[in-house]
């Protein structure tokens, strides 16, 4: 199974969208795909998950390894509009507490920083 990837601007943002199911048949292309972003320069990149019913530990795998990646490079990777299947698997392991996770892909991009504030004053 193949796992649908999009790519759009957003507000300050990349918002990729995922459509599918993540795990260790597909979690591969969501790193690529995120690895594609971070190349390009994107440093504020939101996950739409809505499309997302299941993840494994290699979809979470991946969400950890691309929001390190970000993090070393002073961006910020969050999720939004998490399904509650998916949302279990953030909670039970944690990985909630250091990726922020948004209800909806507007509120995430309402709490991006903007280049003020990483600069600072």
């Amino acid at each position: 199974m193949s796992l649908l990837l999009s790519v759009r601007p957003g507000q300050g943002c990349t918002v990729l969208e995922v459509g599918g199911e993540l795990d260790m048949t597909t979690s591969p292309q969501l790193r690529e795909g995120l690895q594609r972003l971070v190349d390009a320069g994107d440093r504020q990149v939101v996950v739409d998950l809505a499309g997302v019913g299941f993840m494994d530990s290699s979809g979470l795998g991946a969400l950890v390894m691309m929001f390190k990646a970000l993090r070393d490079l002073d961006g910020r990777l969050c999720l939004a509009a998490v399904q509650p299947a998916v949302h279990s698997v953030l909670t039970v392991t944690s990985v909630d507490r250091a990726i922020q996770v948004y209800d909806s892909v507007q509120a995430a991009e309402a709490d991006v920083p903007s280049v003020d504030d990483a600069t600072g004053p």
